[in-house]
């Protein structure tokens, strides 16, 4: 038994430690059998049986892995085989030629039926290669080696002499050729070769090549050939394994430099000394056998990225992103870079808060890669150098290419993500993990003062925004047939989104937290996480850079001022050399600076204003227009579908606490786009704009901040903006087609417009006319659809009071913003008569032309207002005549017509005269033509030509005799308007003799009959809560403006009020008395001059 046993124990014998070391290495991968093969001479001692039967059962371990020894792998050389005599009779003889055969056989044929035949040609005798000279002569050009000292050069190939490989076969009795068993032992020996100072790869990576080539021939090879460059595929790439893991295998000590697949994989797959994609696939098949595969790959990916972190897009990144892109066509390798440490920001007590928010940029592995943008600073100056002085050509066609550059990384970038995502659920946690660690550390980027040092690049954060803009668009069908897929229990599931320090749409703090407190059970989808993940990414990335705009386009008109004062300086400081200096220097410092900005600018607008990139963004912000409108009304809204208003007192307490930003994203996107790129809209939008709109303008109280409702108004304002052949915008004619549109926007209008004059803000006086002159220029667009002018008429008979604080409202502005305006005219007119004066001092000078700078400013935006206010108001008198002659009404809106008239036609209209009015949109012959037609239109209402005539303060016939003459002279309105306005100011005249004439008769009023705010004769005296007594029309009139008590300044309404009839009773019975005794005495009086006369 012990003999027996011998042979099996031989190879334990001591080996050296290089030796060893490869034994062991060679048993993880699968390939004992090629260490039994390639072992010393002395090993091989071994009867040939043994090493047959160590050969099959090695190659038999993985039979189905690629990686390992083939199961047909050719007999030893000299090795014999247990087949019978029989079997193997046929190897004795040598193997000829086939067709030499062939014309053998046919020339005995002929010689058999003794016929004549032609004399054949001289066939010559080729003897077919063997197996064992084929492989030697392919594996020394795969490998470039030789066993023959003499033959080192062939086919002009410098080949590497192997002497210990040739001693090693000599001795154990082998023919001195390469064979598939001496393959591993040979490239230990090549590799020696190699200089120290080249990496191993160098050596190894064309021999990879070259045996795929020759595994790959034009016909298919022998089964026993096949085997040979099998073995030959798969011992090359386990030494390339070795070269870089075990580089002491070699007789090598580690190099970082050379231990690498980062230069191979940067080289074209072409490249004969880089990656193809066969030594990719089959590493890659190996991964799930050997752990040391993987972090090859990830370590190598991991130094890419780093050095992608130092780059910008001037530099040559395109082999690194091409070497992610190839990462992606393999799961397994992404796999391994979501396992990596890397792959997301590891967070350590010693970092700060900025170096936290900048990590996920440059200090994870696909960080850098969304870095690389035209938004870098060097690269800003290499697309638009020298911008103060560029052409406009210039900079349309420098950020087209910036465009086609930057979308075709973006798309590169989502093939890679979409590989994370796919590749299963561990990677596509990490993935998303990922991306909400970017979004939640970046809030600054929202900040009113932001450093750019302390947040994550504009770049990155609009990369990220486009990558998840494309992740959205499967479930983003026209027909929104997925979108209930969205689930509002994400905000109580512990959401990767962080909302905490959030403005939610109608929750304090206190109340968010309590309600996302309250765990939701079961497991949000991916649908879900996408949508939150690219709705905050808007918010701080693609949103946050589109509003770098208007920042940039304030400084750089500074900045530019500052420039001019310096070289206005410079003149000066000619004879003083220091000073002059140091000016010359502030000056360069201000170009610097306005360069700078303006190369960002010009970067920044080719960037986010590309119509594919803002097309997918309107796309998602659509999507979330509809989403929030089912959330806020519990209803499966789709557009085009119904939609009840007002929404339901019962607010949805999921809906209140959504960060205020969902809606905001989507109104400042629309508001974005109608203003930069409104030709994307034409095709684009459907009702849901409007639908959102109009819906938390009718049922405000869902939405907390009043900015954010105005936002609504201005949103449907750039709607209605002329644009090519739309004359009233992209949402013009929908506003006056949608049925919707029709039966609630005008009450929504004027609702927000009564609500905006007490929004609770300390800017809300100012604000409230911006917001009301968009309201009108709304209105003025829809006002030519008869629908609306029915609505506002009905609401005026229906909700009288709403309709009465409306209107009162409009006198409101119309007195302040006329007074505000006029006195602004004056006032510019007195600063350029002063200017005129060639005595003034330079420093008085200064000061006048600032002053005048600053009303000039004040008067434009006030003159547009007054233009817009009139504009309305001469509409809406036109088309309600009952209603502006409400006892409510009437009154006020005669005393501020009159008031204005004068201020236009008294004897102080020469103080409005300026130069250049069109300047401050100041025309006084139209502005004189409102006011004429405004009277004209109320002209038929007796109530009207009452409360003027009674307009004791600015009623003075005088005014409209110079209106009558302007009118004719100047104004140019055509000889029936004049006769109109004749006629008007003969009713005025005759009224005002009839009310002195009553006021005469009235006499002295008692205190009991007197209004204690107004001092008038009351005529419906009411009690308030305080029990003091007024006129309803004062209280009325106190009401509108302020809600309050006027006596008490407790809060009140008129519902308040309690009729004082048995007052009204004795003020009627005194009225009645007063004019009879009135009439009793002119009688008696004429009776008496009567008799005088006879």
């Amino acid at each position: 038994m012990d003999d027996e046993q011998q042979p099996e124990q031989r190879p334990e014998l001591t080996l050296p430690p290089q030796e060893q070391m490869r034994q062991r290495r060679l048993a993880k991968l699968g390939g004992t059998n090629a260490a039994s093969s390639n072992s010393k001479p002395e090993e091989h001692t071994k009867s040939d049986s043994s090493a047959l039967s160590a050969s099959s059962t090695s190659a038999n371990i993985q039979p189905t892995q690629e990686n390992n020894r083939p199961a047909t792998l050719p007999n030893r050389p000299g090795q014999n085989t247990t087949s019978s005599p029989s079997s193997s009779s046929p190897n004795k003889f040598p193997q000829t030629n086939p067709f030499s055969q062939l014309g053998i056989k046919k020339k005995t044929e002929s010689e058999i039926t003794g016929t004549s035949a032609p004399p054949s040609k001289k066939v010559h005798t080729v003897r077919e290669e063997t197996l064992e000279d084929w492989s030697n002569r392919v594996l020394g050009d795969i490998f470039r080696i030789t066993l023959d000292e003499s033959k080192t050069e062939g086919k002009g190939i410098k080949l590497t002499y192997l002497p210990e490989l040739k001693a090693e076969l000599e001795q154990s009795g082998e023919p001195v050729k390469l064979t598939a068993y001496s393959i591993d032992s040979a490239i230990i020996e090549a590799a020696k070769y190699v200089p120290a100072d080249k990496p191993l790869l160098d050596y190894l990576l064309p021999c990879w090549k070259r045996v795929v080539r020759a595994s790959k021939p034009a016909r298919p090879p022998p089964p026993e050939r096949e085997a040979v460059l099998d073995e030959a595929k798969r011992l090359c790439m386990s030494n390339c394994i070795f070269a870089l893991t075990m580089p002491d295998y070699f007789g090598r000590d580690p190099n970082p430099n050379h231990d690498s697949l980062v230069p191979y994989l940067l080289r074209n797959h072409d490249n004969e000394e880089g990656i193809c994609m066969d030594f990719l696939n089959e590493a890659v098949s190996r991964i799930h056998e050997d752990d040391s595969v993987a972090p090859l790959f990830t370590e190598a990916m991991d130094k890419m990225s780093r050095k992608v972190a130092t780059m910008t897009m001037n530099d040559d990144y395109r082999p690194y992103i091409n070497c992610l892109l190839t990462y992606a066509r393999f799961p397994a390798l992404i796999e391994a870079l979501a396992k990596h440490e890397r792959f997301r920001v590891n967070v350590t007590t010693d970092m700060t808060k900025e170096r936290i928010a900048t990590a996920t940029e440059t200090e994870t592995i696909l960080g850098p890669f969304f870095r690389i943008s035209p938004l870098q600073a060097e690269v800003t100056k290499t697309y638009f150098a020298s911008p103060r002085t560029i052409d406009a050509g210039h900079v349309k066609s420098a950020q087209k290419a910036l465009q086609m550059t930057l979308k075709s990384h973006q798309d590169e970038l989502t093939n890679v993500i979409t590989t994370f995502i796919r590749t299963g659920e561990f990677s596509r946690n990490r993935t998303l993990d990922w991306f909400a660690f970017a979004v939640n550390v970046n809030h600054k980027t929202r900040a009113l003062q932001v450093k750019p040092t302390e947040v994550a690049s504009d770049g990155f954060m609009v990369n990220l925004t486009a990558v998840l803009d494309q992740l959205c668009q499967p479930f983003m069908d026209a027909t929104y047939t997925k979108i209930n897929r969205i689930d509002t229990d994400y905000l109580r599931r512990d959401p990767r989104v962080n909302m905490s320090d959030e403005t939610r749409l109608n929750a304090d703090q206190t109340t968010a937290m309590t309600f996302q407190a309250e765990y939701a059970p079961g497991s949000t989808n991916f649908i879900t996480e996408v949508f939150f993940l690219t709705l905050a990414a808007h918010h701080y990335g693609l949103g946050a850079t589109n509003s770098k705009l208007k920042d940039l386009d304030r400084d750089i008109k500074y900045v530019e001022k500052v420039i001019r004062q310096f070289e206005a300086e410079m003149f000066k400081l000619q004879n003083d050399r220091i000073r002059h200096a140091v000016a010359r220097q502030q000056l360069q410092n201000a170009v610097n600076t306005v360069e700078k900005s303006m190369a960002l600018k010009f970067a920044i607008e080719g960037v986010v204003l590309d119509p594919s990139m803002q097309t997918l963004s309107l796309q998602f912000m659509r999507y979330v227009a509809v989403w929030l409108l089912r959330v806020a009304s519990k209803t499966d809204y789709k557009p085009g579908g119904d939609f009840k208003l007002p929404l339901s007192d019962d607010m949805p307490e999921v809906f209140s606490c959504l960060p205020e930003y969902a809606l905001q994203d989507v109104v400042d996107n629309f508001k974005f786009v109608f203003r930069f790129l409104p030709q994307i809209l034409v095709s684009a939008v459907e009702d849901e704009i409007l639908t959102l709109c109009i819906t938390f303008l009718r049922s405000s109280e869902y939405i907390k901040n009043p900015y954010l409702k105005s936002s609504l108004v201005t949103l449907l304002f750039a709607g209605t903006w002329p644009l090519y052949h739309l004359s009233n915008g992209v949402l013009g004619e929908s506003l006056k087609a949608s049925r919707f549109a029709n039966e609630h926007l005008l009450h929504a209008l004027m609702k927000f417009y009564i609500e905006c004059e007490h929004s609770g803000v300390s800017s809300a006086f100012y604000d409230k006319f911006n917001i009301r002159f968009e309201i009108f220029g709304v209105m003025k667009c829809i006002w030519s659809s008869s629908v609306y002018t029915e609505q506002l008429s009905r609401e005026s008979k229906v909700n009288r009071q709403f309709f009465v604080q409306f209107v009162n409202l409009l006198l409101n502005d119309a007195t302040y913003l006329l007074d505000e305006a006029l006195t602004k005219l004056v006032s510019i007119h007195d600063y350029q008569r002063k200017l005129q004066d060639p005595t003034l001092s330079p420093e008085d000078r200064e000061k006048v032309r600032t002053d005048l700078e600053t009303a000039e400013s004040q008067c434009q935006s006030w003159m547009q207002l007054v233009n817009e206010t009139m504009g309305m108001m001469k509409l809406f008198t036109a088309a309600l005549r009952d209603a502006f002659t409400m006892p409510e009404i009437v009154t006020r809106l005669a005393g501020m017509l009159n008031y204005n008239l004068e201020s236009l036609v008294g004897p102080k209209r020469g103080n409005l005269k300026v130069e250049d009015a069109k300047k401050y949109h100041f025309d006084p012959k139209t502005l004189l033509s409102d006011f004429i037609d405004i009277y004209l239109n109320l002209a038929p209402k007796p109530a009207f030509i009452e409360a003027v005539a009674a307009d004791g303060r600015s009623y003075k016939p005088a005014n409209f005799e110079m209106a009558w003459h302007l009118l004719t002279t100047k104004v140019s309105r055509g000889e029936d308007v004049a006769v109109k306005w004749q006629s008007l100011m003969k009713a005025f005249a005759a009224a005002k003799i009839r009310l002195d004439q009553a006021e005469l008769d009235f006499g002295e009023i008692p205190d009991e009959f007197e209004d204690p705010l107004m001092g008038d004769l009351m005529n419906d005296p009411v009690i308030l809560p305080s029990q003091n007594i007024v006129d309803r029309s004062t209280i009325v009139q106190q009401l509108l403006s302020n809600p309050l008590d006027p006596f008490t300044r407790n809060p009140m309404t008129i519902d308040d009020v309690v009729p004082a009839d048995d007052l009204r009773i004795r003020i009627e019975e005194w009225k009645a008395d007063r004019i009879a005794a009135a009439r009793a005495g002119k009688a008696s009086e004429g009776d008496a001059m009567d008799t005088t006369a006879d």
